[in-house]
């Protein structure tokens, strides 16, 4: 059996949000902010080691990530680091969503653990940024 498709966009997206959250952390200011950015980096490194063992499970091997990555826009200052750990956990959630479809059993359990944390994640960062509504109603969703 091969590597799903949407498992294989969901370990990218786990790959490029891993790299991201370091220098978001470096821009943040405070204990709680710092921690939060830690723990959702771990977050994402403890999801795309789940998918690379899940690949490694189905006795295919995943794409190797891209040497390095470009961030969208220059993080000079907390609110930009904010405002990226949001888009960073929006995409997240969006790549698992659109897994859940064609995905069932643990793979599916996976899809919406990860998609149900990408969502809280980014209701905390929006929080903190003052962003309102804090929330979304569909996580994940792209209109």
């Amino acid at each position: 059996m091969s590597f799903p498709p949407e498992l294989a966009a969901a370990l990218a997206a786990e790959e490029a949000a891993v790299f991201a959250y370091a220098p978001i952390g470096v821009r943040l200011t405070g204990d709680a902010l710092v921690t939060a950015a830690r723990d959702a980096e771990a977050a994402h490194r403890d999801l795309r080691d789940a998918l690379l063992a899940r690949a490694a499970e189905l006795g295919t091997s995943a794409a190797p990530p891209p040497a390095g990555y470009s961030l969208p826009y220059p993080l000079t200052d907390q609110a930009a680091a904010l405002k990226l750990a949001i888009e960073i956990e929006q995409r997240a959630a969006a790549i698992w969503r659109a897994a859940l479809p064609p995905t069932t059993g643990s793979d599916r359990v996976l899809a919406l653990n990860a998609l149900t944390d990408c969502a809280i994640r980014a209701t905390r960062w929006r929080v903190v940024a003052g962003v309102t509504p804090p929330t979304v109603p569909f996580p994940g969703r792209q209109d």
